[in-house]
């Protein structure tokens, strides 16, 4: 599957706000079919979200990663874990922050082996309406047809991109707690990862995996900040407490977590806010019927950080807000949450004394925005984080047992904690 042997046309996909997979090309079936793909004539699938990664402006100063020096005439090999299992299988890729087309010279998709190896025999070339290059436009994004790769729930699989021009900045999900290989060439059929010897934790332009074949209609959308991300986990093996939640309740769970996003202000490092990523982070993940916000400790936190000895670069902007001002920001992800159809589970504010988010007018804005989210009625249910993850001796502080060590995020008990507390309320 060389590029200097197999030299396809290619496809180009526009945006569109919510998007569908991509048509079979007229004449393409017989190419599709070779490729794994469902033909046009077969009974339409019923698709569900598998995992999801929400996408991100390239940036470095953070996290080291490869986002603003893109790629060239290399593959890009991600392993993700699937939170539900299918018969078929497709990609959903993102140039949500490209300046310019995207070309991806193509694609392949396998059940994961150990660190960048794949297993033999089940890699399946990937087609976009038929195609096996395609260009995706500047801010858009595209899924590719279906490839008949049967995967099991909470299995691992791998997707391989290889782009043989030069991509520029890539559109990415920085904090991927989890291991992404790059190799030199085109490589995307290797079954060895041999090739594969530089190593990243950022996810690039892949931000979802879908699967199809069954009655879809009950994943859980995770939404928030680096809490949801899961900072402070253990990386490369799946402790996130969207992980944790997955494995105890046995349904779809996404997780739409940015670390540092805000959900009053977008941030040149974090994202946009929450409100203006909500619907393609959330409502367009096929087969979700509930979301979980957690977010906010970053908006009343930042401005506490930057008056602390060690002010942060990246913590921009931070101005002060009002309890008044987030409660507005929750009720437009309410309304819009309830407009998609789905049910819309409030999380309360995690301890954060003894962290550089604490102060005090955090500790009373923090209090008071977890009373509105426990008694105002405002969401379809309560999940109090709060509570579950405090100290006894003193609330405002996460229980030892359960920090990270910055007294701001949970470890992986913490997360297993969180996870537990919200299957009681699903």
């Amino acid at each position: 599957m060389r590029e200097s042997v197999n030299r396809p046309r290619s496809v180009s996909v526009r945006a569109a706000g919510r998007r569908a997979a991509v048509p079979l090309a007229a004449g393409a079936a017989a190419l599709a079919l070779l490729a794994g793909a469902q033909p046009s004539s077969a009974r339409p699938l019923a698709w569900g979200a598998a995992w999801a990664a929400s996408p991100q402006l390239a940036a470095t100063g953070f996290t080291p990663n490869w986002s603003q020096e893109g790629f060239s005439r290399q593959s890009v090999r991600q392993v993700v874990r699937v939170t539900e299992g299918g018969d078929r299988i497709r990609i959903r890729l993102s140039n949500a922050y490209g300046t310019s087309p995207l070309a991806l010279t193509g694609a392949t998709v396998a059940r994961a082996g150990k660190g960048a190896d794949v297993e033999p025999g089940s890699v399946r070339e990937l087609t976009f309406g038929g195609s096996r290059s395609v260009d995706i436009p500047a801010h858009g994004e595209l899924r590719s047809d279906a490839a008949a790769l049967g995967v099991r729930r909470l299995e691992s699989v791998t997707v391989t991109l290889y782009f043989a021009g030069t991509t520029g900045p890539a559109t990415f999900h920085a904090q991927g707690f989890a291991d992404t290989y790059r190799a030199e060439g085109d490589h995307r059929a290797d079954p060895s990862g041999r090739a594969f010897t530089g190593s990243s934790r950022s996810w690039y332009y892949l931000s979802g995996v879908e699967v199809g074949g069954r009655t879809r209609g009950s994943g859980i959308v995770l939404f928030g900040d680096s809490l949801t991300d899961g900072f402070g986990s253990t990386p490369g093996a799946n402790r996130r407490y969207s992980d944790a939640l997955a494995e105890r309740t046995g349904r779809p769970v996404l997780n739409a977590g940015i670390g540092g996003n805000l959900l009053l202000n977008d941030s040149a490092w974090y994202g946009e806010r929450s409100a203006a990523r909500f619907g393609r982070d959330v409502l367009d993940q096929p087969g979700a019927s509930t979301v979980v916000v957690l977010e906010g400790v970053n908006d009343i936190g930042f401005s506490e950080a930057q008056r602390g000895p060690r002010p942060q670069p990246t913590y921009q902007p931070a101005p002060v807000v009002s309890t008044a001002q987030l409660v507005a920001g929750y009720r437009e992800l309410i309304r819009q949450a309830h407009g998609g159809g789905l049910r819309v589970v409030g999380a309360t504010l995690l301890p954060l004394k003894g962290s550089d988010h604490w102060g005090a007018h955090a500790a009373r804005v923090s209090d008071e925005v977890n009373d509105w989210i426990r008694t105002s009625g405002a969401f379809d249910a309560v999940v109090d984080f709060d509570k579950a993850l405090a100290s006894k001796s003193d609330p405002d502080r996460l229980a030892a047992a359960y920090d990270s060590g910055d007294a701001l995020h949970p470890n992986d008990a913490g997360y297993r904690v969180m996870a537990e507390v919200l299957a009681g309320v699903l």
